[in-house]
């Protein structure tokens, strides 16, 4: 391992790993292996069996997180600062937008189904960073994941493009706020990957299809390619980069 890409010492929350497919597990396993040491959420007592037995392998410690339930953010937090005392990285990974608004035009798109779209998959990201900060007193990282309909419309991608080009936005102003504190701020891109919460979106395994004929690289990333750029980005290696969108795609995003 390159040395500065050891990890050993920094201590890191993952939000959003929902099983072994998921991409923020492999990223959380990418830290792991770098060296870092890990809290993890769970959504619920449903997700719990599924993600208790990936927290055991990797060593680390779980606390329940439902964004949409008022505290629970919060409550993580403090357990973090009760158990630690502080924190390098956290990586944000989730995102949800009601089904039958999801499935639908963007003009259809109800204000309450945006509203809670943007509310779990954006501004929990500002909510995280904001509770994070305290308890980065010598600076850390704040990641989280987002996907190309946010520049481009996608088929089938639907509400979550507008979100996610607001998380992308977010990352920037966050990047500039948060910057002379030593708080680094990213979003990782990844082109479609085949993740049980991918499968909610319409015909999404003709998505996978075309990306993996149309990308220059001729195939997908996988959750341990991005995990490998989420080590990069939250080791000192990457300590003078911040504010960026980082597409993990094989090339896809060159594409017109």
């Amino acid at each position: 391992m390159h040395p500065a890409f050891d990890l050993r010492g920094k201590r890191g929350l993952v939000i959003g790993v929902a099983n072994a497919q998921s991409i923020a597990f492999g990223c959380a396993e990418a830290l792991r292996l770098a060296g870092a040491e890990l809290a993890l959420t769970h959504l619920n007592e449903k997700a719990l069996t599924w993600v208790a037995p990936l927290a055991e392998r990797l060593g680390a410690w779980l606390v329940p997180c439902d964004v949409r339930v008022p505290g629970q953010l919060e409550a993580v937090f403090a357990e973090v600062e009760r158990r630690w005392g502080g924190l390098d990285f956290v990586l944000h990974s989730i995102a949800y937008a009601p089904r039958e608004d999801l499935h639908g035009r963007v003009t259809d798109a109800s204000a309450a189904g945006f509203a809670q779209a943007m509310d779990v998959s954006c501004h929990s990201f500002l909510r995280c960073a904001k509770l994070a900060e305290p308890l980065m007193r010598e600076g850390g990282t704040l990641l989280t994941v987002t996907f190309y309909g946010s520049e481009r419309v996608v088929a089938n991608y639907n509400l979550m493009g507008p979100v996610k080009a607001a998380l992308e936005s977010s990352v920037r102003y966050l990047a500039a706020e948060l910057g002379p504190q030593g708080i680094r701020v990213h979003a990782i891109s990844p082109g479609p990957i085949a993740t049980r919460a991918a499968s909610g979106l319409d015909r999404f395994d003709e998505l996978l299809e075309r990306a993996a004929a149309q990308a220059p690289a001729r195939h997908l990333a996988t959750i341990q390619d991005v995990g490998a750029l989420a080590t990069f980005l939250v080791s000192d290696g990457a300590r003078r980069i911040t504010g960026t969108v980082i597409p993990v795609d094989g090339g896809q995003h060159v594409l017109a």
